[in-house]
């Protein structure tokens, strides 16, 4: 049986071992792990059932990951997206008076749209036509997007009233504790440690325990019922023409979201061939059909991680990787309790939640993504200026989706206005177009 898995997933190939991909996919659950608790949150400021929302995001996850492990041969996790359950909730729901019901059923519309422009392959075009330099640029904005998000979860920075963010208070306990995994798991990774990042979560969970900072509170739970949203969508409710604009949104951020965390993933992983990222079709299904499947769960868009590269820096290269990560979302059916001692968050005394535990991973693994900056010709400005617009709109905007339109639009712009027109495909000119007039018509 060993062999058959090692041969299916080509381990010899890929230079890599079963356990290293256990282990990385180990770590890419725990940094996955807190959309178990914040999902069920978010979506219940829509009205919807917490308890359901959370089976509904472990199924949906397990869906497909174990689909992109399995199809697309990949070591990343699949998950309910971060800012398209917002765009859901308090845009959708409560800014547009849309009940949740039909909510689900534009994002199921949606997933549809995405299994169609997958079958015509038209989302591997994209990813095919962007220049050298913006998937560069883009997986290095989304080290740095990580990297903002770790030290916000770990408390060491906060939003400024005056401005963008500003430093924490490092005294209190939570962040000290994150601190503390970072400079271990830091340490453990300059000595040369296999797996440290996911030695260091342990670490800092165990610290965590020790000190009190952590509170034990079990480990098995009944999981709850999914009936409260399981087909409750109400497609006959969005057939009108005012429900198309909510849908092409949802199309746009899916696609972008995805397409940015497929060129940072697997960049990272030594996938990413002379530009091309092979079997692009078969990840991006798995994507579409994990978002079909969860909206019919009752969850938001469910996308690909970019958590995933905390496993790929622990060695994972293949699907087993994947498949680890949707075998433990259905493990976390059972043991949810356990999951948000090491996932969960803890409230600081001037209200943000934070992740002592997976934020110090996030951090170091944005640090890590910084070597595509070398590959990018600061020389040539029509190459490096939409390079560092990209890489900075990122977390800025804190969107990997806009920060992609800004590559998009810049790039094209640049080379057209520079007589250097030609060297950018029609592709580009065309998404460049769009993404220009969403942001004249759609944006405010």
């Amino acid at each position: 049986m060993i062999k058959r898995i090692a041969a299916y997933f080509d381990l010899a190939g890929n230079d890599t071992t079963l356990r290293r991909e256990i282990a990385g996919g180990a770590t890419t659950f725990l940094a996955m792990a807190y959309i178990i608790f914040v999902q069920p949150q978010v979506l219940r400021a829509a009205g919807m059932d917490a308890g359901s929302v959370m089976v509904a995001t472990c199924l949906a996850a397990a869906v497909g990951s174990i689909i992109m492990g399995i199809l697309a041969n990949y070591p990343i996790g699949v998950a309910p997206g971060m800012g398209e359950n917002f765009f859901f909730t308090y845009t959708i729901v409560i800014a547009m008076g849309v009940p949740w019901e039909q909510a689900l059923a534009i994002v199921f519309v949606s997933g549809v749209l995405f299994i169609l422009l997958t079958l015509f392959k038209i989302r591997e075009l994209v990813i095919t036509a962007v220049p050298d330099c913006l998937k560069q640029s883009i997986a290095v904005g989304i080290g740095l997007f990580i990297a903002l998000i770790g030290l916000h979860e770990a408390g060491f920075v906060v939003a400024n009233p005056g401005g963008l963010v500003k430093l924490g208070v490092l005294s209190e306990a939570p962040v000290l504790l994150a601190i503390f995994g970072l400079i271990v798991t830091a340490v453990l990774l300059v000595r040369g440690y296999r797996g440290a990042i996911l030695i260091g979560m342990l670490v800092t969970a165990f610290a965590g325990v020790a000190t009190g900072i952590l509170q034990f509170s079990g480990v098995v739970s009944a999981p709850p019922s999914i009936a409260p949203t399981f087909l409750h969508m109400d497609i006959a409710g969005i057939m009108h023409w005012e429900f198309v604009a909510p849908v092409v949104i949802f199309l746009y951020m899916a696609l972008f979201d995805t397409i940015g965390t497929l060129i940072g993933v697997t960049s990272q992983a030594g996938i990413m061939k002379d530009g091309k990222i092979p079997r692009a079709s078969r990840a991006l299904m798995a994507d579409a059909v994990a978002t079909t499947a969860g909206a019919a769960l009752g969850t938001s868009t469910t996308l690909a991680y970019i958590e995933s590269i905390t496993g790929v820096k622990v060695g994972a290269r293949t699907g087993i990787a994947a498949i680890v990560v949707g075998l433990l979302f259905l493990v976390a059916l059972f043991f949810s309790p356990l999951v948000g001692m090491v996932g969960g968050g803890i409230k600081l005394a001037g209200g943000l939640v934070v992740h002592p535990v997976t934020a110090p991973a996030l951090v170091l693994v944005g640090s890590m993504m910084m070597w595509g900056v070398r590959k990018i010709d600061w020389d040539r400005y029509d190459e490096a200026i939409p390079a560092f617009l990209t890489i900075v709109a990122i977390p800025f905007t804190y969107s990997i989706a806009e920060g992609i339109a800004v590559g998009f639009v810049t790039y094209p712009l640049i080379k057209l206005l520079s007589g250097k027109g030609r060297e950018v495909s029609w592709l580009v000119y065309l998404l460049g177009a769009l993404f220009a007039l969403k942001y004249i018509f759609i944006t405010a």
